[in-house]
């Protein structure tokens, strides 16, 4: 069988994100999505990239076209046939993103106390006086007094290449700002942001629809980030609008939680998506200082009792620009994976900071460090009681095969699973050793043609936390009779020996369906 997805071009053989000739498995439990930029998208880079722990490829079309993006995931796709390492693709829309468009890219310096005006008159030269920007309707959202926050992409906190405003007047369609610090925007694209301020836009445009519809369908997308996601119909309607795109009706659609309005719904808004992204940056500004951080504690841990993927933004910023990351942003980093999230995302540090490769690796190593302190026990109890009993049989199954493997120390979880959804749960409960999900394809048929599933499930385990793929032989069904089994448990065996996870005398736990039966066992490996 042939696919056209750039991960998994030859399912028929157990594939994973294991590399034999490195000593060490991965750099981390926690996973990395970079985003791909004009630093990091040659497949040299991309390469680096890959071989230091990304696992999850980001690309964000608040700016870039098409084609712009698709040269990069070319050279993704040569990336990951270089290191045989598997990556998702990850769309990030733009929604309901204000923009300051600069069309003739000159820095554009701001005096504080000096006034300037936003308005809708696209066509107007961008300059200390006025800045055009994408939307006609802020004058009729915003009133005396409420603060705007202007900076490129909001990649950064710097008060010298970011500016606050505070609106002074609002006049027809206009709106009369007063500056609070001196800046120089640089570059050709500003995001605007006010505060704590509903913005009449669809959370899915018509522009994200045409490049999902294209880009995304051609690509097969394995997650759409859904930007400025500000309620639970909000999912609803992308994941409808998804259904109807072939394929993509399986991509995993994560609510990015941009401002107060999203944390106002954030608990529909988690029942409806398959993950969330905490967008910080955003968040940072909608939010005073000393509330970020409660908000950040109580949504991780919501996620975490939901088994849903949390993924964490803004956390390396200065890396942007420096090989080395702040004390506060390393003690960050660590918190992040003490709270629980399943993945860090980098976005300005990869896509155009100066070291996007070392920003990659020194994240991967302070999540290892974090992990090694994370307290298992702790969070495996208040899950246990999150979920209270009775459980359902797949909960008590993945629950048991982490607790025994606790117990005897294995090394490492090998469950067999057709849709993802078994190993999701194994990996819900934290195990201190990696699940290692061998996912075996099936075939299906929409009445026109037959295709193996299990492609998509595979690749989409890549952003939870713990949980490592294989793509199994289609030839042996989930459930198998004992000599199937025993065939492909011996592939999974022999590759985490050669990748150096699994060693003589290694206890092994395997969670895997035997006819009607779901079966936890304990192996111990001879030599």
């Amino acid at each position: 069988m042939q696919s056209s997805h750039l991960l998994l071009e030859e399912p028929i053989r157990m594939v994973s994100i294991l590399d034999p000739s490195k000593p060490s498995f991965f750099p981390a439990m926690t996973k990395i999505v970079g985003t791909l930029g004009p630093k990091s998208r040659s497949v040299d880079v991309i390469s680096e990239c890959l071989k230091a722990g990304m696992s999850v490829a980001r690309f964000d079309f608040s700016w870039g076209d098409p084609e712009y993006h698709q040269h990069t995931l070319e050279n993704l796709k040569a990336a990951i046939k270089a290191t045989k390492k598997l990556c998702s693709v990850m769309l990030d829309t733009v929604g309901a993103e204000l923009q300051v468009v600069n069309k003739s890219e000159k820095p554009i310096s701001l005096e504080v106390d000096s006034q300037v005006v936003l308005t809708p008159h696209k066509g107007q030269e961008a300059s200390s006086q006025i800045l055009p920007i994408n939307f006609d309707g802020l004058a009729k959202s915003v009133k005396k007094g409420d603060t705007i926050f202007v900076g490129q992409y909001l990649f950064t906190g710097s008060e010298s290449t970011s500016v606050w405003l505070q609106v002074a007047e609002v006049k027809e369609q206009d709106v009369i700002c007063t500056i609070k610090n001196s800046a120089t925007l640089a570059g050709s694209l500003f995001t605007l942001h006010a505060s704590q301020v509903h913005i009449d836009l669809p959370t899915l445009s018509e522009k994200d629809k045409e490049v999902i519809r294209t880009w995304g369908v051609k690509n097969k997308i394995d997650f759409l980030s859904l930007s400025y996601t500000r309620h639970a119909e909000d999912v609803r309607q992308a994941r409808e609008f998804l259904s109807k795109l072939g394929d993509l009706s399986q991509t995993q659609i994560f609510a990015k939680i941009e401002n107060a309005e999203g944390l106002t719904h954030f608990d529909e808004i988690l029942q409806e998506a398959d993950g969330i992204i905490l967008s910080r940056g955003n968040l940072g500004i909608d939010l005073p200082p000393e509330k970020v951080f409660f908000f950040q504690k109580s949504a991780l841990r919501k996620c975490n009792m939901a088994g849903k993927p949390a993924v964490l933004t803004r956390v390396v910023d200065s890396m942007t620009d420096n090989l080395r990351p702040t004390r506060a942003e390393a003690t960050d980093v660590a918190n992040a994976v003490l709270d629980g999230s399943d993945a860090i995302l980098l976005g300005a540090e990869t896509l155009r900071g100066l070291y996007p490769v070392e920003t990659i690796t020194t994240v991967g190593r302070i999540c290892f460090e974090a992990e090694k302190v994370f307290n298992q026990d702790l969070y495996f109890k208040k899950i246990v009681r999150y979920v209270g009993e009775p459980m359902s049989h797949l909960e008590s199954i993945a629950s048991s095969a982490v607790r025994a493997a606790i117990k005897v120390k294995a090394s490492v979880i090998i469950c067999f699973t057709s849709s993802g959804r078994a190993a999701r749960l194994i990996a819900k409960y934290r195990p201190t050793m990696p699940v290692l999900s061998v996912v075996i394809p099936q075939l299906k048929t929409d009445q026109l043609q037959w295709r193996f599933s299990g492609a998509f499930e595979a690749r989409q385990s890549l952003i939870v936390r713990g949980l490592f793929p294989m793509l199994a032989d289609p030839r042996h069904p989930a459930e198998s009779t004992s000599a199937t089994n025993e065939s492909i448990l011996k592939l999974a065996l022999d590759h985490g020996k050669a990748s150096g996870i699994i060693k003589s005398h290694d206890r092994v736990v395997v969670c895997q369906k035997v006819g009607d039966a779901s079966v936890v066992k304990i192996i111990e490996l001879e030599d």
